[in-house]
């Protein structure tokens, strides 16, 4: 089965609902982002980990292959049209976490759905995050305390927001949006 064809309108619908809701989100953080790079670099795991958010909840709510990845880039597109100087890194973003988080579901063959699951993509993704931005902040020029904060919050808050994400689509999945939609249980 394609793709295509295992996404239905009722399916992409859902997609575009979350997708909606968490790029507003996304956005958010976009413009959010600026401030923390500026005043507290070592925070900055908690504004990015927000990115996980659309993955975690379609797949919480659909669990199908590819929702995932069709949220994050419909989540990626909103935040775009938000703060649209991180078109480009939202976009980017999308597709890693996205991927990250379908690659994860792969493992599975699409037939476990337990949390753990999804706080492993989440550890995964942290874990990403943490050595990217220590680069691309300059880390290593911070007091060692200071470092030692940026790694824990690098990989906490991907997994802080898995949870949120995860209390949302449990949320949604108990209100029936996902009814009919899943592949497996």
């Amino acid at each position: 089965m394609s793709l295509a064809s295992g996404l239905s309108t009722r399916v992409l619908l859902v997609c575009a609902a979350i997708g909606v809701g968490t790029g507003i989100v996304g956005g958010a953080a976009g413009w959010l982002t600026l401030i923390v790079l500026a005043g507290a670099p070592w925070a900055y795991g908690l504004v990015l980990g927000s990115h996980v958010l659309p993955g975690i909840i379609a797949q919480q709510v659909v669990r199908r292959a590819g929702v995932a990845l069709v949220t994050h880039v419909l989540a990626a597109l909103v935040a775009s049209a938000m703060a649209p100087q991180w078109t480009f890194r939202f976009l980017g973003t999308a597709l890693l976490f996205g991927g990250i988080q379908e690659g994860v579901a792969a493992l599975t063959r699409y037939r476990v759905w337990a949390s753990v699951r999804f706080y492993g993509s989440a550890l995964v993704i942290g874990g990403l995050v943490a050595v990217v931005v220590w680069f691309a902040a300059d880390i290593a020029s911070l007091a060692p305390a200071t470092r030692v904060a940026y790694l824990v919050i690098g990989v906490a808050g991907p997994v802080a927001w898995t949870a949120v994400g995860l209390a949302i689509g449990s949320g949604l999945r108990r209100a029936g949006v996902g009814r009919g939609l899943s592949t497996t249980k």
